[in-house]
């Protein structure tokens, strides 16, 4: 069981990145998904979140109006877009996969985590 985070990378402010977080050894279309980040010297704080079906999301009032999750189950897949990034944004981004959408923005409840991909805006 493994979740892959990638499209982490060195961007000036106000540009965009895509992230993605693919799944393997085992279908998580069913388990609700999110995005995590931690900056150094920094507690790991949410990020966004999606329901299973992908019909409800959630997001930190920080990303609110620049980030966009969104998923494809058919590819196992999530994804964070990213706009208007800001220097405040550079983190390790995580992805993790849990069963429900009951405190979803509470790290300590996901089941399953991805390595992370450093994402570092300049300003």
């Amino acid at each position: 069981v493994q979740l892959q985070a990638s499209g982490g990378g060195l961007v000036q402010a106000g540009d965009s990145l895509r992230l993605s977080c693919a799944a393997s050894g085992r279908t998580f279309s069913t388990y609700c998904k999110g995005w995590f980040r931690q900056a150094p010297g920094k507690e790991r704080e949410f990020v966004a979140a999606i329901s299973w079906r992908g019909s409800s999301t959630y997001y930190a009032d920080s990303v609110k109006g620049r980030f966009a999750i969104s998923r494809d189950n058919a590819k196992n897949t999530l994804y964070l877009q990213m706009n208007s990034l800001k220097p405040e944004d550079t983190a390790v981004y995580y992805c993790a996969a849990k069963k429900t959408w009951a405190y979803i923005n509470s790290s300590t409840l996901y089941d399953y985590w991805g390595q992370g991909t450093l994402v570092t805006v300049s300003s």
